[in-house]
């Protein structure tokens, strides 16, 4: 089996590592935060005490963290001492230029693979995210499928900028529920009733996001993907719905809570 580094065990890092340890990979593991490594090394995974130890001697090293500056500090230290025949999963969010310039600063050897994922921590858990795998990915599709389902993209990069296609769909999506629940609320409609109708139309799955529970994508994270995207190109109504989402985050109460909390804040107002 594959001796893996797994390094970011956030909402979603951490069932996404245990899967792969489950499987009977070995498995080390790193977190800016040790504590949460804690049920991890109880199942029997390794905890590094630096992102450089954790990929000494790993055949395949995962990264999933929260940014771009994030990745950027990691690929700092893990560059200079990943092993020739190593594969390199970035699996975090950053858009597709962050990960080009990561590819490009690996030695040779070293196989960069940009597979970001689909889903919430729902999917994590059970195992049933969806991975957009961007570059040379067949020597790890093996891997990835303890944690999801597998769909490649093409070059590096292109899984990047796939996700940040989904996740624009996902968070205007959310957003555009929100507003026609508060319209719903100033015009005096039942929210079951408002709520029915969307459900019932083609902003159906938007709808079942937006109320969802017992899932978690922070607010703060949606204006890091939706500043992303309207980075790229003109995105004039995900122009608003980032100034929605960020309004949002600025509270210090909500910043970290799932998207569907930024609903009922984006119905207050």
């Amino acid at each position: 089996m594959e001796q893996i580094a797994f390094l970011g065990l956030g909402h979603m890092g951490a069932p996404m590592a245990r899967h792969l340890l489950d499987a009977g990979h070995p498995l080390t593991v790193w977190n800016r935060t040790p504590a949460k490594a804690a049920p991890l090394v109880e199942r029997g995974a390794v905890l590094a005490d630096s992102p450089a130890d954790a990929v000494r001697g790993a055949d395949v090293v995962i990264t999933m963290l929260a940014s771009p500056d994030a990745v950027s500090e990691v690929a700092d230290a893990i560059v200079p001492v990943l092993p020739s025949g190593t594969y390199w999963v970035e699996m975090s969010t950053i858009g597709p230029d962050a990960v080009r310039q990561l590819a490009a600063r690996v030695g040779d050897g070293v196989t960069f693979v940009d597979a970001p994922v689909m889903g919430s921590t729902d999917k994590a858990e059970a195992g049933e995210l969806g991975i957009l795998a961007g570059g040379d990915a067949a020597a790890v599709e093996g891997v990835l499928a303890h944690i999801g389902k597998v769909t490649r993209t093409g070059a590096i990069g292109s899984g990047a900028a796939l996700k940040l296609v989904v996740n624009t769909a996902v968070l205007g999506g959310v957003g555009l529920v929100a507003e026609a629940m508060a319209l719903a609320d100033a015009l005096g409609l039942s929210e079951d009733v408002a709520k029915g109708a969307l459900a019932a139309g083609p902003l159906g799955g938007a709808v079942a996001r937006a109320f969802a529970q017992d899932v978690h994508f922070g607010s703060d994270l949606a204006v890091k993907d939706i500043a992303l995207a309207t980075q790229t190109t003109e995105l004039p109504a995900m122009e608003a719905m980032l100034a929605h989402f960020k309004a949002v985050a600025a509270d210090p109460a909500l910043a970290h809570e799932d998207i569907a909390r930024a609903v009922t804040r984006i119905r207050e107002r």
